[in-house]
């Protein structure tokens, strides 16, 4: 029984998202001087809108929103939690208040902040707190992040149905959280899925859980 319940720990860990291994050279990490805001010109376009959800690996919450219609890039990274300039490192391990996050530049005439709360909850389990699959911690916790009263009113209402919908057996934990500072990932975490289709996490975890979240969206807002 030992020997079984130390080879399922040892699958799991090796499952985790915090397993990877970072680049060998620092020359491969983005700087963090900075956080990237709402308003930053670099990053934000003329007309788009920006949003920001966490929902375990963002490996994982990066691919979903990306295959979205109307969405231009989403960026992995950390936010909810009060530390400035966190590390992969320091977040993986929990020594932070932040969760793995991600900031979604997007085109409001094409696809609206309700499809992609819609898509958030059609992609993870909102109900397992601080848990997504085998990602366990405070930094893998749901949060639906709201820049505005109205953005709150639709993550709140949205929430208020599911919960009457039946669908979950155990209720919602999602926080509903004003957004402060977004912090980006180092470099090796953007399109980390796209640039490493062999990781065995990718393989076990991400892919799965994003062919999921396919087959049950409605396929009108999904790109080709």
């Amino acid at each position: 029984m030992k020997k079984i319940f130390s080879s399922a720990f040892m699958l799991v860990a090796l499952l985790a998202c915090a397993n990877t291994n970072e680049p060998s050279s620092t020359a491969d990490a983005k700087t963090q001087n900075e956080p990237i805001s709402q308003s930053s010109e670099t990053e934000k376009q003329k007309g788009e809108a920006v949003a920001y959800f966490a929902s375990g690996c963002f490996w994982c919450v990066e691919e979903v929103f990306e295959s979205l219609i109307g969405v231009r890039e989403v960026i992995s990274g950390y936010a909810g939690g009060s530390e400035s300039n966190p590390t992969y490192e320091q977040v993986g391990a929990g020594k932070t208040t932040h969760a793995e996050s991600v900031m979604i530049f997007y085109d409001p005439t094409k696809v609206s902040f309700e499809t992609l709360v819609a898509a958030y909850y059609a992609s993870h389990d909102p109900t397992t707190a601080n848990r997504q699959g085998p990602d366990a911690g405070r930094q893998y916790r749901s949060i639906a992040f709201y820049s505005n009263d109205s953005e709150k009113e639709i993550i709140t209402s949205a929430i208020e149905n599911l919960s009457n919908s039946g669908k979950w057996d155990n209720p919602i934990v999602t926080e509903v959280k004003q957004i402060e500072k977004f912090w980006p990932a180092e470099d090796y975490h953007q399109d980390y899925v796209k640039h490493n289709p062999d990781n065995s996490y990718v393989r076990n975890v991400s892919i799965p859980r994003f062919e999921k979240f396919r087959s049950i969206f409605d396929s009108a807002y999904l790109k080709k």
